[in-house]
């Protein structure tokens, strides 16, 4: 098993990978650090996956470098599968094979000795709630319940880093709510996660720093902040709708049920309304942004609100 977290995390430097005339990956450089829950981001085509498969040691750039705790995926793939826990948006079972027999399995790959490894699938067992399904075999599980099974596989030999690919697809509120858990108190622990998800909302609970993909490329910092600095719609909800309304006037707004959902242009105009409100004697309950950062970022990225 792995020693401990280390310093360094994920470090990739103008990553290339073109299949055929296909240029998926162009120029991808960013660091995911230890400690930290980093959200990668982009749309459909963006390059998310095949930077993925080339951070798990599955796939060589064609240029540019990679360091995942310190080593190199191409020269030692080895290396970096002994500290990464690989998590893609959908890993196949053994059908026959039971849950507990599966994570004693994948333990027992890592090289991890019989009865560790034993010990190590009744302690992931229980840390993903499968306990009930312990020893039913994988085909049974429903789309939700493979995802928390391959979730405990990522984590079997106790890696450093873990690359997850969509791992809320298929779960419940609840077990949304224990995965997020999870993966702060790893990430608390000195661990170095890098979570795909275009659930945007469900990243803006748990990241600590993003990683914007378009067309193949990294968005750069001025990108980001120019995309961030862009106006926003807000929504706002009032104990009396009919003052709402009347304080809001001319002011252009769209209304979902009694909320007014208020463009502006940035988070000085922002105060500036609801400081208004308030002085104008409306009961406000709600004033918030109507998307999360993340999305806001992603969204003036995509429509050009940064040259």
């Amino acid at each position: 098993m792995a020693e401990g977290p280390s310093a360094s995390g994920i470090v990739a430097t103008g990553l290339a990978r073109s299949f055929g005339s296909v240029q998926a990956v162009r120029d991808v450089t960013f660091e995911a650090r230890p400690g930290e829950i980093t959200a990668l981001i982009g749309p459909n085509g963006s390059g998310k996956t095949t930077l993925l498969l080339m951070l798990a040691s599955l796939l060589a750039p064609e240029r540019g470098e990679i360091r995942v705790a310190g080593h190199d995926p191409v020269a030692d793939p080895t290396a970096v599968r002994r500290v990464m826990g690989w998590m893609p948006d959908v890993l196949g079972s053994w059908a026959p094979l039971s849950v507990r027999t599966t994570l004693e399995l994948t333990a027992r790959l890592y090289g991890i000795p019989k009865q560790v490894a034993r010990d190590r699938a009744e302690e992931l067992i229980e840390l993903v709630d499968l306990l009930p399904l312990a020893d039913r075999p994988t085909r049974v599980l429903s789309r939700g319940q493979k995802q928390r099974l391959s979730l405990a596989r990522a984590l079997v030999h106790s890696p450093e880093v873990l690359l997850l690919d969509e791992p809320a697809s298929g779960l419940d509120p609840g077990a949304r709510v224990a995965l997020r858990k999870l993966l702060r108190q790893l990430a608390d622990g000195g661990r170095t996660i890098l979570v795909s998800s275009h659930v945007l909302a469900e990243l803006e609970e748990m990241a600590d720093a993003a990683v914007y993909l378009d067309a193949g490329v990294t968005a750069s910092a001025e990108r980001i902040a120019a995309a961030r600095a862009a106006g926003r719609e807000w929504r706002i909800r009032s104990l009396d709708a009919t003052a709402l309304r009347e304080a809001l006037g001319s002011t252009a707004a769209r209304w979902e049920g009694a909320d007014a959902i208020v463009a502006l242009t940035d988070d000085t105009a922002a105060t500036q309304l609801l400081a208004r409100l308030v002085a104008d004697g409306v009961p406000v309950l709600l004033f918030a942004p109507s998307v999360g950062d993340l999305e806001q970022t992603f969204l003036g990225l995509s429509t050009g609100a940064s040259s």
